[in-house]
This record gives C-alpha cells, sequence and structure tokens, in this order.
C-alpha cells in the first residue's frame, strides 16, 4: 500500500505503542494531521499551547508509565514548549516530541518561522534526529521511540520537514526492541552492605523508580535493619504514597532546613538519585546540604534497575520485611485556611488511587509531610523548577489515569502561565480537580527576597502583588467550559472537594489563602 511520510509515521508510532498524541499544530503539520484521518488509533487531544502540550506529555508518561507523543510547530512552537520539555528531562519522563519544520527545499529560503529547531531541540532532548525523506521517517519515528523508552527514559525529538510529511515513499517500522534497565555491580551492593554495618551515620537518598510502593518497602526493610536514615530527593517524579504504603520525607527546599536534615551524616549512598544540591545560590549558604565531612556513594545511577538493587542489598544484609505504619484518617479540618488545615483535610478527603500533581509552591510547604496517612496516592512534583507544569501535567495524568481522580495542587501566579489547560480538561471531560490557592501575590518571591539579602521598595513589591486588579479562577474557569467555585472556609473547601472527587468531569475551587 503506497503512503506518505506522516502515514508511515502514524503507523510506526502505534506499533511502538504510542497511541496518545498531544498536539498544536501548525501549516508544517497538516499532513500529519490528515494522516490520523487515515490511519485509526491514535488519541489526539488538542492543547491550545505548546507549553499545556509538552506538560500533557510529561504527566501521561509518568501515569501510563509509557510515552506520549507531541506534535509542536516549527522551532517557535517548539521554543513556546520548551520550559515544560525542562520539567520533563529533570523527571527522566518518556516523550516523543514531534516537530514540524520548513520543506528541506524551502529552508535555505530563510521564511519567517525558519530556526535552529535542532538548536532548540539539544537542551531538552536526550536524542535528536532531523528526518530527511520521506521513505526513513517510519524508522526514525522507531529509534525515537526506543530512545525515548530506554531506562530511565527521555525526552526524544523527532523534527520533521513538511516535505518528508507529504512525499510519497513512507515505509512504516516495527517496533525496536527496549533494552531493560542495567543492573549494578555487586561491588556497589557489597560496598553499601559495609557502610550500613559500620556503626555511622549512613543515609539512603531515593529517586526516580526507588519511590515506587515495592521498591520503597525494600528501602524501609534494609532501613529497619541497619538503622539508615532514608530521604528522597527534593522533587521526584512519582512517588508512591498513602495508608498501607511506606513513607518517605524528601530533601527539604529552605536551605537551612536542608542543611539541618543532613548535618549528622557521615555517609550518603545515592539509589536512583543524583547528590542533592540547593536550587539557588545565597550569599554565605552553601550549594548543597550534603556536609563537607560526608562521603558520598552512588550505589545507583537512575537508569538501574532501582528495585533489583534494593532488592540485593536487602538479601545481602538479610533485612526482613517491616510493615508499613498504621495511620488513622483524618477528621477535615473546620474553621480558618491554612497549609495546614489543608493538608489535615486533603488526607481526610482524598479518595483511593488518587494522583496528586503539586505546584503549591509556597502555600504547600506543609502539604506533603501532612499527608502520609491519606488514602493510597501517587504524588508527582515539578522537578525541573520550571514553573507553570502543574496544570499541563495535571491534564496528560487525566488522560492516562482510567478513572482515577487528578487532584491539581495549583498556586495562582503558576497557573496563570498554563491556564489554557482547563479548556482541554473539558473538551476531553477529564477527572481532574484543580485547587488554586489565591493568595495573589508570587509568594515565593518575596521570600527569596528576603533569601539573597535585597532590601525590595514599593516598584520590587508591585513586581511581586498579583492584584490591581484581582484574578477571578472561577470566571476563567468558566470561560472555559469549567465548572468551578470559590472557598473562604476549610467548611466550604471540604463540602465542595467531597463532591468533586464523586462527579465526572474537571471542577475548580479557588481557595482563598
Amino acid at each position: 500500500m503506497s503512503m506518505n511520510g506522516a502515514e508511515s509515521l502514524v503507523h510506526t508510532l502505534l506499533a511502538a505503542g504510542v497511541d496518545t498524541c498531544f498536539a498544536n499544530p501548525g501549516t508544517s503539520e497538516m499532513h500529519f494531521v490528515a494522516a490520523l484521518d487515515r490511519v485509526p488509533g491514535m488519541r489526539c487531544v488538542l492543547g491550545l499551547f505548546e507549553g499545556v502540550v509538552t506538560g500533557a506529555a510529561d504527566g501521561y508518561a509518568r501515569v501510563a508509565g509509557k510515552p506520549a507523543a507531541t506534535l509542536l510547530h516549527c522551532g517557535p512552537g517548539l521554543a513556546n514548549g520548551l520550559a515544560n520539555l525542562h520539567n520533563g528531562r529533570r523527571a527522566n519522563t518518556m516523550v516523543v516530541n514531534c516537530v514540524g519544520d520548513q520543506a528541506t527545499y524551502h529552508r535555505p529560503l530563510d521564511a519567517p518561522l525558519t530556526a535552529d529547531t535542532e538548536g532548540f531541540a539539544r537542551g531538552v532532548s536526550g536524542w535528536v534526529r532531523t528526518a530527511t525523506h520521506a521513505e526513513t521517517v517510519g524508522a526514525d519515528a522507531a529509534v525515537a521511540v526506543q530512545a525515548a523508552r530506554t531506562s530511565p527514559g527521555q525526552v526524544a525529538t523527532l523534527i520533521l520537514p513538511s516535505d518528508t510529511c507529504w512525499n510519497a515513499g513512507g515505509v512504516p517500522a516495527a517496533a525496536l526492541p527496549v533494552p531493560p534497565p542495567p543492573t549494578t555491580s555487586p561491588h556497589a551492593v557489597k560496598e553499601a552492605a559495609r557502610l550500613l554495618r559500620g556503626g555511622e551515620k549512613v543515609m539512603l537518598l531515593l529517586g526516580n523508580e526507588a519511590l515506587r510502593a515495592d521498591t520503597l518497602a525494600l528501602a524501609h526493610a534494609i532501613a529497619a535493619a541497619t538503622g539508615a536514615d532514608l530521604l528522597a530527593q527534593g522533587s521526584n517524579r512519582l512517588i508512591a504514597r498513602g495508608r498501607g504504603r511506606h513513607p518517605i520525607e524528601r530533601v527539604p527546599y529552605p536551605v537551612d532546613q536542608a542543611v539541618a536534615r543532613l548535618a549528622a551524616v557521615r555517609h550518603l549512598i545515592l539509589i536512583g538519585a543524583p547528590k542533592p544540591v540547593i536550587f539557588f545560590a545565597y550569599p554565605g549558604k552553601p550549594g548543597t546540604p550534603v556536609p563537607a565531612s560526608a562521603d558520598v556513594h552512588v550505589m545507583t545511577r537512575p537508569e538501574h534497575d532501582q528495585h533489583a538493587a534494593l532488592a540485593a542489598l536487602a538479601a545481602e544484609l538479610g533485612a526482613a520485611p517491616v510493615a508499613p505504619p498504621v495511620h488513622a484518617r483524618a477528621e477535615p479540618a473546620r474553621g480558618a485556611i491554612s497549609s495546614e488545615a489543608f493538608a489535615t483535610s486533603l488526607a481526610a478527603l482524598l479518595p483511593e488511587q488518587a494522583i496528586i500533581v503539586d505546584e503549591s509552591v509556597t502555600f504547600g510547604r506543609s502539604f506533603f509531610p501532612l499527608t502520609h496517612a491519606a488514602a493510597p496516592h501517587d504524588w508527582m512534583s515539578l522537578t525541573g523548577g520550571a514553573i507553570g507544569g502543574g496544570l499541563p501535567m495535571a491534564t496528560g495524568a487525566g488522560v492516562a489515569a482510567g478513572g482515577r481522580r487528578v487532584v491539581s495542587l495549583e498556586a495562582d501566579g503558576s497557573a496563570m502561565y498554563t491556564i489554557q489547560s482547563l479548556w482541554t480538561q473539558a473538551r476531553e471531560n477529564l477527572d481532574v480537580t484543580t485547587i488554586v490557592f489565591s493568595n495573589r501575590k508570587y509568594a515565593i518571591l518575596l521570600h527569596e527576597l528576603a533569601n539573597v539579602g535585597a532590601n525590595p521598595g514599593r516598584t520590587a513589591l508591585d513586581m511581586l502583588d498579583l492584584g490591581s486588579p484581582d484574578l477571578d479562577f472561577v470566571k476563567m474557569a468558566a470561560g472555559m467550559g469549567v465548572e468551578g467555585a470559590r472557598a473562604g472556609t476549610m467548611e466550604q473547601f471540604n463540602d465542595l472537594f467531597a463532591q468533586s472527587v464523586t462527579r465526572k468531569g474537571p471542577f475548580v475551587i479557588e481557595l482563598m489563602t
């Protein structure tokens, strides 16, 4: 059967198990769009901004355990999506990032949208290729999927000049085998066991796949057998949490708290996590919370099989399984709104197997430690620090959720970066409850002014204020087809949240903090 390059691309993606595409196409991508009518099987989700598209692909892959495709328009469209591809890169997320481009023979004319598309892509991608002929598009796509799925996961960007899509001669390619995660060396396991038996203060720092429920259980067995401390890196792709699961705390964000938390550590063993660093440099503060007197040991890198490594370490130590702690379910908080009260209500009211997407920033500092007793759930963080990832990630998670409720914890300033996500949630009728913490300021930056020793005046403070005029998230949500309501007390929030998680479709709660 004769087909063009775009049709071979769709056939190849489907054969490799990529059946969802988040898209914001333009002229260069019209043949791909047309191919979607002729090749059934691909779910296409439209985003009104490329940052929504790329962030949704990140959230989808974290939940689905496989990549989605994106469809972006030329270099400037890719540039609009770079921030959330940066977040995905930091999370080791699997994304097959498809970017249309000028036809190969039109590029030398330097048309207005001509850009260094490969250059834009390289900073956020582990693999980049530009297709050159329709006949090779299928093979290029197969390699892109293989690259995206190679442990620990990465962004693979395939740039598709428009003539490689419309020209005839496309050939679908079969899925390529994905290499299994490598195993760590037996020596690294034995060295970790030696340190754990040595009597000095040892901390296991966990990241990536080490934070799944079964792997966390192994880490707790090791800690119980040896007295080791456990901690997760500060921001993570996904942590399995809640009643019946083993809890873990994270490296604190504030520099002084992070330094204090690790102060006693003599040996830091990295398991799927990099050495922790402080988010920013501050005058007179260290760049890492790891004390200078501590030795850092790499037992596994992010690409390793974390479960196999921890199982081997537990066997080496003779560590027996330990039951997770028993937590009584809390009652919802009442009265005035505070970070602690909100966390209490969230822990009490969260439905079973929910997915939390956390971009709550300053107001949310107490949420994580106060929600261990919630129903079993998964917690996803903004891993790269590029704000505006929360609403898109919740959108992609909603597409992948399979009946699970997504709860999006969103700061008001961050929400405005990608507020268009609500439109996609309405269009796809996604089961997402969004809570916007409306304090009408960039609160985190007010803290940062103090951290760097600045002395702000009126002009500086105005740059961090979101009032005059006040944002109205209930009206904005309604304008994009999403129902919403405002809560000024914990009782109002409790009622709205409890109703939202039992209904179909998206809902927005503006919490006046």
